[in-house]
């Protein structure tokens, strides 16, 4: 099986590769984990840009969320580079709707599934992200999956993560480095490591999680409607983090 930051193949294997500068690009959608990993990527590489998707999602506020968080990082990490907006509405919408981009019920799909999940949304997201990287010669790619307090959505899974860096290194001729450093965490280690990093306000008051887009019910955690399975994973994980410091 592939390791992720294992180099895939001999580097004679790509004699017209460009030098890649070991700098970052990581997948930004305004919420919790994506902006603990945003913090975690400006700590270790000397340029991190970040990418966000325009995808049809019902809680689109979430993109509203993401410049007054950037904003904030910026003012402590000069490091923080560009951002780059990918609508890929019009696709997603081709292939039908979920209840994380139309009004349908949130609930358990007949395969288990949630009808939240998107199919193929992750993979498109790595996919998009690795052609942006491939430009403007980025090499690590960093995304806030976890498959372990999660809602079993296939494409967060450690094994799809390897399984798309070996495929995008071989179609596009790179060694990319996918990163996943929450992937091992419970939702209240995630919380402890944005605490470890000064986060616990930014993440609280900016980041959003709720799958319904509520920013107007404030809890301890943020906001959210405090009912969704996003809002439900949020809270346990900060009264599990919050009993863990008592």
């Amino acid at each position: 099986m592939v390791e992720v930051g294992v180099a895939l193949s001999p580097a004679a294997r790509f004699p017209d590769t460009p030098p890649m500068t070991d700098s970052a690009l990581v997948l930004f959608s305004g919420g919790q984990d994506s902006t603990t990993c945003l913090a975690w990527a400006l700590q270790r590489y000397p340029l991190v840009e970040t990418i966000g998707f325009q995808y049809g999602q019902r809680h689109h506020v979430e993109m509203q969320c993401r410049g007054t968080i950037r904003a904030a990082l910026a003012a402590s990490h000069p490091n923080l580079g560009a951002d780059h907006v990918i609508d890929i509405a019009g696709g997603i919408a081709a292939l039908g709707a979920t209840a994380l981009t139309s009004e349908a019920e949130i609930t358990a799909g007949a395969d288990g599934l949630p009808t939240t999940f998107v199919p193929g949304r992750n993979l498109l997201f790595l996919t998009y992200a690795a052609a942006l990287a491939w430009r403007r010669s980025l090499r690590r790619i960093i995304g806030g999956m976890c498959e372990t307090d999660y809602s079993g959505y296939p494409d967060c899974r450690d094994d799809t993560v390897k399984a798309m860096q070996l495929a995008l290194n071989l179609g596009m001729q790179r060694r990319f480095i996918l990163e996943t450093p929450l992937m091992w965490l419970d939702k209240a280690a995630t919380w402890a490591m944005a605490d470890s990093m000064g986060l616990t306000p930014l993440i609280i008051e900016e980041t959003h999680t709720c799958y319904r887009g509520d920013r107007t019910h404030r809890h301890d955690w943020g906001y959210g409607c405090g009912v969704c399975p996003a809002c439900e994973l949020r809270a346990a994980g900060y009264k599990s983090w919050r009993a863990q410091m008592r």
